[in-house]
């Protein structure tokens, strides 16, 4: 969660991509290194193809789309040895958002099963818009067509 941070966070804000999503990556009870960091950037933005033309830029210059992404190690619970979880929540324009998150014994593996998740739920949202514009453009033609017989 996107709570107070502590000297256990790391931080690392990304600059707007090419196609305008800002990413920023967080670590805690970890050390984001730099390998750690790349890795879950480049993941992330491997969803580009899926989020470009989604959204136009703001008024205020700000990147229509923000990603979260948080990486750490699971401190608290029954299980014992290192358990890593990977989170992510992008916000889109025109809907609340989309989130995933992860734990596994590899933070590699959790930080893939949440780009796939996220992949997902891209998929499904721009078939969602683009089946609301079809349907919108099929009414206008129609109701054109309707009013021209008359």
């Amino acid at each position: 969660s996107r709570g107070a941070t502590s000297p256990r966070d790391f931080i690392r804000d990304v600059a707007a991509t090419s196609f305008g999503m800002k990413i920023t990556i967080k670590g805690t009870n970890l050390e984001l290194s730099d390998s750690i960091y790349q890795y879950t950037y480049n993941k992330i933005n491997e969803l580009e193809k899926f989020v470009q033309n989604v959204g136009e830029e703001s008024d205020i210059g700000q990147p229509p789309i923000e990603c979260w992404v948080e990486v750490g190690m699971v401190t608290k619970g029954q299980r014992s040895g290192d358990i890593f979880r990977a989170e992510a929540q992008i916000k889109l324009p025109g809907a609340s958002g989309i989130r995933a998150e992860a734990e596994e014994w590899d933070l590699h593996v959790a930080i893939d099963r949440v780009k796939d998740e996220l992949q997902r739920q891209l998929k499904r949202y721009k078939n969602k818009r683009t089946a609301k514009q079809r349907r919108g453009a099929r009414r206008a033609k129609n109701e054109t067509r309707f009013s021209e017989s008359l």
